[in-house]
């Protein structure tokens, strides 16, 4: 388990995938809660749990308990004791608080009927919280999520997240090979 999440926190990590700008547009501040749906090997949760700081807390939801032991190991090593594991089912996230922050980092492919799914998730938003998603698109390079349709265009994602009452606040373009959009719950637009 240890290796996939290794993987899976290189792949993250990478310098083409510029993780340091999309943590820059998420704008967190410290003392505020983030889930982080879909944590992988936590690479995101404990650079979010570095940010909101010890006032705030990331929850790391995965469906896989070896990425999640994995995540509390680094944390610890780290001593990062504002990040709470939860384990789920796909299709049945439950948070114990509402959260400003959700993020997705290439999950949405993996959910099934997205609509329900994030219709239901507002429960667990505060009113001016916020749901960024990062996606596999079909980009210049020729990898994995290619062959294997590991990836849903912002189109889709922008209408299914519109159907389920959320607007595209930020569209960002700075990915070669992923679409980056927050949504909220607001009518506010940015394209950057």
């Amino acid at each position: 388990m240890a290796t996939k999440a290794r993987m899976f926190n290189r792949e993250a990590a990478n310098p083409r995938n510029k993780p340091e700008e999309i943590l820059k547009y998420l704008g967190l501040k410290v003392g505020q809660k983030v889930a982080d749906i879909g944590a992988g090997g936590g690479y995101f949760s404990l650079r979010l749990a570095e940010i909101v700081g010890q006032t705030g807390k990331v929850y790391a939801v995965d469906v896989d308990p070896g990425e999640l032991e994995f995540i509390n190991r680094m944390a610890q090593e780290k001593s990062l004791d504002n990040i709470k594991v939860l384990l789920t089912k796909k299709m049945e996230l439950s948070l114990p608080e509402k959260v400003d922050l959700m993020f997705l980092r290439n999950v949405y492919h993996h959910l099934k009927n997205r609509v329900r799914y994030f219709t239901n998730l507002k429960q667990f938003l505060e009113s001016d919280g916020r749901i960024a998603i990062v996606e596999h698109e079909r980009g210049r390079r020729f990898n994995l999520s290619r062959i294997f349709e590991h990836r849903v265009t912002q189109a889709i994602i922008i209408g299914e997240m519109e159907e389920a009452g959320y607007n595209a606040s930020e569209k960002l373009g700075f990915l070669s090979d992923q679409s980056f959009t927050i949504f909220s719950t607001s009518s506010y637009r940015k394209e950057i």
